[in-house]
């Protein structure tokens, strides 16, 4: 079971974590209007990024999962995932950009990122974008 946040500590999780998602999308150049954000019972980021391959790409981020390049299919079905950035869970902003490039090129990711997370942890990894 996650451990639940008091309420303060749920807003600080998710200043911090607006925060790092600017961050990221800057480097990676995608507009503020093409970011999303989410803490509830899960913490999850998702960035538009340009069309590639006649596809439409999505850099999605979980407090499980680290980082990874997604493309997107339907409204009704789950997201297609081309690769994973791997450890550490909260990479700075510029090797998350260069993740993006990397797959964009054609690079291979790694494997998927498997964390147990908790959420205190999380928000101090988080607090230097507070």
């Amino acid at each position: 079971m996650r451990e639940v946040l008091p309420e303060d500590d749920a807003g600080v999780l998710a200043t911090a974590l607006a925060g790092y998602v600017r961050a990221v999308a800057a480097e990676v150049g995608v507009p503020p209007e093409g970011t999303e954000f989410e803490v509830s019972d899960t913490t999850t980021a998702y960035l538009a990024l340009a069309e590639g391959a006649g596809r439409d790409l999505m850099l999605v981020w979980s407090s499980e999962h680290g980082w990874s390049v997604a493309v997107e299919t339907d409204p009704g079905e789950q997201p297609v995932t081309v690769a994973h950035l791997g450890p550490p869970l909260v990479p700075r902003p510029a090797e998350v950009a260069r993740f993006v490039a990397d797959v964009r090129a054609g690079g291979p990711g790694r494997p998927e990122l498997t964390v147990a997370e908790d959420r205190r942890l999380l928000v101090e990894r988080l607090s230097a974008y507070l």
